[in-house]
């Protein structure tokens, strides 16, 4: 969604407090069943925020660093993160 376009739309709430988001500002946002939302009421204003995105979203944006490790390298990184953290903990 484009951050800076302007979607309105109108609800009203039932006795238990429930509303339903507009259609118009679900499609915007890409709200779907189960989406979680966080209301924040700061100064009067009430903001509602949908995290609609994943980690995984963001991937993509993360330019690589060029370094490429095989499988036994990072078997060797672990096994020496292991070996160092059992020697910090016998030594205290």
């Amino acid at each position: 969604m484009n951050q800076h376009a302007r979607v309105v739309g109108a609800s009203t709430t039932t006795s238990k407090g429930q509303t339903t988001i507009p259609k118009q500002v679900r499609d915007a946002m890409g709200i779907k069943d189960g989406t979680p939302l966080t209301w924040t009421l700061e100064n009067g204003e009430l903001k509602v925020r949908a995290r609609t995105r994943r980690l995984e979203d963001f991937v993509a944006m993360v330019p690589p660093n060029g370094a490429h490790a095989t499988v036994e390298d990072m078997n060797r990184a672990i096994g020496e993160a292991v070996t160092e953290r059992m020697r910090r903990a016998a030594s205290r």
